[in-house]
């Protein structure tokens, strides 16, 4: 199972699509307070669109609470200061994806308690970061990618059209 962990989410409409992420990859979304939305917003529901009952989300008071909730679990942190890239760890069966808040991300005491576990992911010089919702993307992709996207479908569908032909 992978676990996206948002750290403080600030952005409404990231949380939403990460939403929608995670439920066209199966994996569950765990929001650490505080948010920075309520998560009854109108944007935030509708970037998510009718994802939300397909994904599971778990809220947890502070980090170390959810920690103390998967003592075992294999946890890496998303960063911008790490020197690792997000393509070199071969990632467990169950695995949390930690990711901080949009305007500051993890908090840096975080990532450096974790070094060894902090993980970036590759942008050009003088680029500060990617949106949020991206990178847990990229991530999320990578990891199943590393799995060879089993149980994935791969066959796509063109619809007819009244000339007769797929397109």
């Amino acid at each position: 199972m992978i676990h996206i962990v948002l750290v403080e989410p600030e952005i409404p409409q990231n949380t939403g699509n990460i939403v929608r992420t995670a439920a066209a990859t199966g994996s569950a979304v765990h929001l650490v307070h505080p948010l920075g939305f309520d998560t009854s917003d109108k944007m935030l529901k509708r970037a998510g669109l009718d994802y939300w009952k397909d994904c599971t989300i778990y809220y947890h008071d502070s980090f170390e609470q959810l920690r103390a909730a998967y003592p075992d679990g294999e946890f890496w942190y998303f960063s911008t200061k790490a020197q690792k890239t997000h393509t070199e760890p071969t990632f467990a069966n169950e695995v949390f994806l930690v990711f901080g808040k949009e305007t500051k991300g993890l908090p840096e005491q975080l990532v450096h308690d974790n070094y060894d576990h902090a993980l970036r992911i590759p942008m050009i010089a003088d680029t500060r970061s990617l949106n949020l919702s991206n990178s847990v993307a990229i991530a999320v992709y990578e990891v199943l990618r590393q799995r060879n996207f089993e149980g994935f479908n791969f066959i796509g569908h063109l619809r007819e059209f009244p000339d007769g032909n797929a397109h």
